[in-house]
């Protein structure tokens, strides 16, 4: 499972020109589950998530987590993220889970995140116009394969 944090001052979803769900301070979380994904991906992403020290305390270091600021989630569901670009200038997406995998592991994930912090979703396998204010910026790569 692989997760793109990206710390917002304000973020918001779009789907069909309508604001879908938005969040204040916190994190924009670009979700992209592998076919090998399971619920210890799950646990230990979410984990690490809640708990990143990426937000600045009061001397100005990134010093506190989502949870220390009362922060909120923006989870987008990210196929792409899983792209492989190893042959050819075109991705493959091969390694992208099903939607019949895929959506319980996304699902079991907002959960997850949900019962610590208020956590806004886009729509699973929507086309979504994502609206970010970056606030840094602060962008982190996750992926609980690698534990990085």
């Amino acid at each position: 499972m692989r997760a793109l944090l990206q710390r917002v001052s304000q973020a918001s979803v779009s789907i069909d020109n309508k604001i879908f769900s938005e969040i204040g301070i916190g994190l924009v979380i670009f979700l992209g589950v592998e076919e090998k994904d399971n619920n210890e991906d799950v646990e230990w992403l979410a984990k690490k998530i809640s708990q990143m020290r990426i937000f600045e305390d009061e001397d100005g270091k990134m010093n506190t987590s989502v949870l220390d600021v009362k922060g909120q989630l923006l989870v987008v569901s990210q196929f792409t993220l899983h792209a492989s670009t190893k042959k050819g200038n075109r991705p493959s997406f091969i390694k992208a889970a099903k939607p019949e995998i895929a959506i319980p592991l996304y699902e079991q994930f907002i959960k997850e995140c949900s019962g610590q912090i208020s956590t806004c979703t886009g729509q699973f396998g929507a086309d979504m116009k994502v609206n970010i204010l970056n606030d840094g910026p602060v962008t982190i790569w996750l992926d609980s394969k690698n534990r990085e």
